[in-house]
């Protein structure tokens, strides 16, 4: 099988912007430390995400001491960039948010944001954040111990193996990175798609369970780079990963313990 390495940390601090590489990152039981914490919606307060807004794909965030800096790439104009507070100081009143089949209290954290992003975007939006202390339980058909999630689509981290990549863009006219997947964790070594399988395994110091493989939605076909929304991989992954009617591409996980993840880390499976 040969060694197992974690090659690659992503988080994801605004739902269904461009993600942030990271060398090491702290476990938390929601996600990754930052991932998810906020997200963009609508007027009635439902999220937005990049199935039916590919330009969102266009906003690039940087990390900088306690502040998330976000680089516009369309063309308006407001200011290019804006900063926020990783984690703000919360006086306004909660409001009800959708995500999904939930409903969950965050908070607007400064209008003036909102109003950036709905000037980029060219329509109204409002910027919310999601307190650590707020809850959101992931199905409890998957749960172990009743794990609360961050505002990803269901799971607090998703892992996928460059091996997996490797076998799909052998089967592509156009290789694609792994930026379409938006995993948490990737790594390196073993066979393609053998995190299908994994049940409990740790990396590094961190134990995780491996609960529900990851059923894609059209999001990988808009090209991170562009907003442009295509066909692939979808298409491809189609006539060798749909089972259920379902396209299966990556291993949904939760953490059984709260430490440190590094880039390097070894991943040992438990038998």
């Amino acid at each position: 099988m040969g060694k197992l390495t974690l090659s690659e940390i992503w988080i994801y601090p605004i739902k269904s912007l461009a993600g942030i590489r990271l060398s090491r990152a702290r476990v938390m039981q929601k996600g990754l430390q930052y991932d998810r914490r906020w997200m963009l919606v609508d007027e009635a307060g439902r999220f937005l995400t990049q199935r039916e807004h590919p330009e969102m794909a266009l906003f690039q965030l940087v990390i900088d001491k306690e502040q998330l800096l976000i680089k516009s790439l369309t063309s308006t104009k407001s200011p290019e960039s804006i900063s926020i507070d990783l984690i703000p100081t919360l006086k306004e009143q909660y409001l009800k948010v959708k995500i999904w089949d939930d409903e969950v209290e965050a908070v607007e954290a400064n209008p003036t944001y909102s109003h950036w992003f709905s000037e980029k975007l060219k329509f109204t939006c409002k910027l919310v954040f999601f307190p650590e202390g707020n809850k959101r339980d992931i199905d409890p058909k998957y749960a172990h111990e009743k794990e609360q999630v961050s505002l990803a689509d269901g799971y607090p981290f998703m892992i996928i193996g460059q091996s997996s990549l490797d076998d799909l863009n052998s089967r592509m006219k156009v290789a694609l990175s792994m930026r379409r997947f938006r995993p948490t964790f990737v790594f390196t070594g073993g066979a393609p798609f053998e995190e299908d399988k994994w049940k409990f395994f740790r990396i590094g110091k961190n134990k995780f369970k491996g609960v529900k493989l990851c059923a894609r939605c059209v999001l990988p076909t808009v090209d991170p780079d562009t907003g442009i929304k295509g066909k692939e991989p979808l298409a491809t992954l189609a006539t060798y990963r749909k089972v259920d009617n379902k396209i299966l591409f990556g291993q949904n996980l939760i953490p059984i313990d709260y430490d440190e993840v590094c880039e390097g880390d070894e991943i040992e499976l438990e038998a």
